[in-house]
């Protein structure tokens, strides 16, 4: 069990009151109707899944009920940080520069 800050309210809270929403920042197909269902069902099902740091979409489900992103080590739950959707992006468009 891990804490949880939400980035919109400011509530420190048990990852029990969150609800984890997937990898963030996987990018919708353009258009969905010319997708083939190989690449579409890529889109849906076919997720990472690492063992370090990963970019994650939680809700606070029992809280304010709005999303955000969390950067978590999932080998061994450590957080670095918790942003808004627009915060996070930002963030991650950086890092991805860098590396």
């Amino acid at each position: 069990m891990f804490v949880i800050r939400c980035p919109h309210c400011f509530e420190a809270r048990e990852e029990e009151e969150f609800s984890y929403g997937g990898e963030a920042f996987v990018a919708r197909p353009g258009s969905p109707e010319t997708e083939s269902e190989e690449s579409w069902g890529d889109y849906l099902f076919m997720k990472r899944n690492p063992k370090g740091w990963h970019w994650e979409m939680w809700g606070h489900s029992t809280g304010c009920r709005k999303f955000f992103v969390l950067k978590r080590n999932t080998a061994n739950h450590t957080i670095v940080g918790a942003w808004t959707l627009a915060e996070a992006r930002k963030i991650y468009d950086a890092e991805e520069a860098i590396a």
